[in-house]
């Protein structure tokens, strides 16, 4: 796991001591060192809980599918919302075979956790993520070609776990793409566009993954003080771009050397959170912070970001992304479900993976709960000004704070659009 490296004069200037005791030495009741020899690590008694255990794991997998789909999109934009991508494997896990259930299962590092009932605490997570006050849309969906039988044994758990029921196409591609955009609608509350892309032919299974989310800060931003301002694409292009700001800004702050970029937290209403990664120079490549981008280290960041004033900026954000992950999946050692998968548990006919489809919208703006932060949030006091201006490419993660899932994560090289 690999540990955040803070400044040290924020834990100075905040008046706070090192929280870790100096070599050799132990806090009284803490205890006694391991004489073994072997360094061993305690599980966080967050991790413990198996809803939480469970979002861990399927973030880690959504971590995976962001590294792999920035790596093939270096100078664009990315926006996922794994979840939905992580949900639709998961519930296809269900009509899985026992060597094509381990495949599925390695890749969402559910075989890290002792679990018998993976399914219903999906639902469990599913039902906490997705509640009202998220304001969060997720939903995922099986389609089956046309004409196949499939087995109530495999319908019965996919409804239970995962409140869906698969889909068989008509072999009409016109109603079938219909039915597909009406259900997106639906699902999303009109908040997705309706695709204009076509069917594929030849579908067996299509997996389909769709997100919405618009977040409300716990503090809104005065619209007053939202105006044009530079965002640096590079060192030599520049673009004008809506920016929201607040010069007295409650936030979670640190820096971490090691990645050479200032991370901030801000609260969004129903316990959740987003963090920011923004590196110091506008040169930097993103792919240091990319890399060490897992459950532990952001639930590691939580922990470790201090509370102070910051004169903060951020650009206003709309995005949306429209297409396929297959090809990433096919990175992510999952080729063999798009070969020769058994899952004979859905039918007795030979089937595979034909495609996995990803919609996903995303924004913010000056939207919040209140006018002041909340008073369990008094920020520390510095003896100097703490500037945060997002005006050059960063990433952002969406985090939901109760049980630390990966919901968004976006790359962000041109806030005008993706």
């Amino acid at each position: 796991m690999q540990a955040l490296v803070l400044l040290l004069w924020i834990g100075a200037l905040l008046g706070h001591g090192s929280s870790q005791n100096s070599a050799g030495s132990l806090e009284e009741g803490s205890p006694a060192p391991d004489t073994t020899g072997i360094p061993v690590e305690e599980e966080d008694p967050f991790f413990k809980v198996p809803v939480n255990k469970l979002a861990a794991a399927i973030s880690n997998f959504g971590y995976d599918l962001y590294r792999v789909r920035s790596s093939m999109s270096p100078a664009a934009n990315v926006l996922l919302s794994p979840l939905s991508v992580a949900t639709a494997l998961s519930a296809l896990s269900l009509g899985a075979e026992h060597r094509t259930e381990s495949t599925i299962h390695r890749a969402l590092y559910y075989d890290l956790i002792s679990n018998p009932d993976i399914h219903g605490t999906y639902k469990e997570l599913l039902a906490t993520v997705t509640a009202p006050q998220k304001n969060l849309k997720s939903a995922s969906r099986i389609i089956f070609e046309r004409k196949l039988r499939i087995k109530s044994s495999f319908v019965a758990p996919l409804e239970k776990s995962y409140g869906t029921r698969p889909r068989i196409l008509t072999g009409n591609s016109r109603l079938d793409f219909q039915e597909i955009n009406n259900w997106v609608q639906a699902q999303m509350k009109g908040k997705i566009a309706r695709s204009t892309r076509e069917l594929p032919s030849g579908i067996s299974i299509f997996l389909l993954g769709v997100a919405y989310f618009k977040g409300q800060w716990v503090t809104k931003f005065d619209p007053r003080k939202t105006s044009l301002a530079d965002f640096h694409l590079d060192e030599e292009r520049t673009v004008r771009v809506p920016m929201m700001s607040d010069p007295k800004a409650t936030v979670r702050y640190g820096l971490d050397s090691d990645l050479n970029c200032k991370i901030v937290q801000l609260p969004l209403t129903g316990s959740m959170s987003i963090i920011f990664f923004l590196p110091q120079k506008v040169t930097q490549n993103l792919t240091m912070i990319e890399e060490s981008l897992t459950s532990e280290f952001i639930h590691d960041i939580d922990q470790e970001l201090k509370t102070v004033q910051a004169v903060l900026t951020i650009p206003k954000l709309k995005l949306s992304y429209e297409g396929e992950v297959t090809k990433s999946l096919q990175e992510m050692k999952l080729q063999s479900l798009f070969e020769s998968p058994d899952f004979s548990k859905i039918t007795g006919k030979s089937i595979k993976l034909t495609q996995v489809e990803h919609r996903a919208s995303f924004e913010w703006n000056e939207d919040g709960a209140g006018t002041a932060p909340s008073p369990a949030l008094q920020p520390a006091r510095l003896t100097f000004p703490l500037d945060y201006h997002l005006n050059q490419p960063f990433i952002f993660v969406l985090r939901d704070t109760d049980t630390g899932a990966l919901l968004f994560i976006g790359k962000i090289l041109d806030p005008r659009g993706t």
